[in-house]
């Protein structure tokens, strides 16, 4: 019988991802219990055993909801049941404070993954000392997932950065399915006879993800015409080259520029395109502790201004309780 569409679409993007890594290298599948994550971990089982990995599955409770704990164990079960050569659990503390709720949880459940993957590469001894580097985490985000990234970016005014979307690769955290729609991942399950669970804060629309997934794109496809989702991610994967670029480029020039105390040389910046400043100036200020998620453009542009247009201002204030200065032709950023 011939391979369901959405089932064969899923396992083309993780047999893509699998490709480079050699047998015996862990794979860590980071699996929610809703369609996108256990779709992926089906996949990743069938193609993963196939190249001789080893897959783990790993589920994160960010303690949010009453029933939090029996669901992990749920998820737990039924990853086991799936196939997983292992299974891992952990709780993480959410904090917001500075962040908000969704931001906090994704740094936590990031901080947690990175932990498993290198705790099961050195099970495995295949950890940056033997030569492999350490496992890989895949992450279940489709492509309607990366054009509501790029919506939202959008309308914080987060410039090429948010038309750049997700990242399909960084660090040891791999998306393989930026090229599989949400159906996709629910009918594979169905397709496979998966049952799968609706987080509730995916219908809460309170989130601003939420209202951009139930009333922003449907309006947008309703008005544009079908595709919209499709062309937001391929306009993603079209920019993220030269987002890159760019900030290979300015993490290279702000370490050549910074000096012991972090501060920057007015002179040699002023020499640099906008863009290569920009992005400089913004290392520097997370570099002294702002918070990036609350480092905007604005404040980047108020730096600048002490670069291009300092008629003797004294300071300008960041995020972090931070002050930048201009001080005997450097930039210097203090706490306040």
């Amino acid at each position: 019988m011939a391979l369901h569409p959405a089932v064969a679409a899923v396992r083309r993007g993780v047999r893509a991802a699998l490709a480079p890594l050699p047998p015996g290298v862990p794979v860590v599948v980071a699996c929610s219990g809703g369609a996108d994550s256990l779709a992926l971990l089906a996949a990743t089982l069938f193609e993963g055993h196939k190249a001789g990995l080893r897959v783990v599955g790993a589920v994160v409770d960010h303690g949010l909801q009453d029933d939090s704990a029996a669901h992990t164990a749920r998820v737990v079960d039924q990853m086991a049941a799936l196939g997983a050569d292992e299974t891992l659990s952990a709780r993480v503390q959410v904090d917001p404070a500075g962040l908000g709720m969704e931001a906090a949880a994704r740094r936590a459940r990031y901080a947690v993954l990175g932990q498993v993957a290198a705790h099961v590469a050195t099970q495995a001894g295949t950890y940056v000392g033997a030569g492999e580097g350490p496992a890989r985490v895949l992450l279940g985000h489709t492509r309607d997932d990366q054009a509501e990234t790029v919506l939202l970016g959008l309308a914080r005014g987060s410039g090429g950065r948010s038309l750049a979307g997700m990242r399909r690769a960084f660090g040891p955290f791999v998306r393989p399915l930026l090229d599989v729609t949400r159906d996709d991942t629910v009918t594979a399950c169905q397709v496979e006879g998966i049952a799968f669970w609706d987080d509730p804060h995916n219908a809460d629309p309170g989130y601003a993800r939420v209202r951009v997934r139930r009333t922003v794109l449907p309006v947008l496809e309703d008005q544009l015409g079908p595709g919209v989702a499709a062309t937001l991610a391929r306009t993603a994967d079209q920019v993220r080259h030269d987002v890159d670029h760019l900030d290979d480029l300015a993490e290279a020039r702000h370490a050549a520029l910074a000096g012991p105390d972090g501060s920057l040389p007015v002179d040699a910046l002023l020499a640099d395109h906008p863009a290569i400043r920009h992005r400089v100036l913004r290392l520097a200020a997370l570099a002294a502790g702002a918070p990036a998620s609350e480092l905007f453009h604005e404040h980047v542009l108020g730096l600048d201004a002490l670069v291009t247009s300092w008629h003797g201002q004294k300071w300008v204030d960041l995020p972090g309780h931070l002050r930048a200065r201009r001080v005997d032709g450097r930039i210097v950023i203090t706490r306040a």
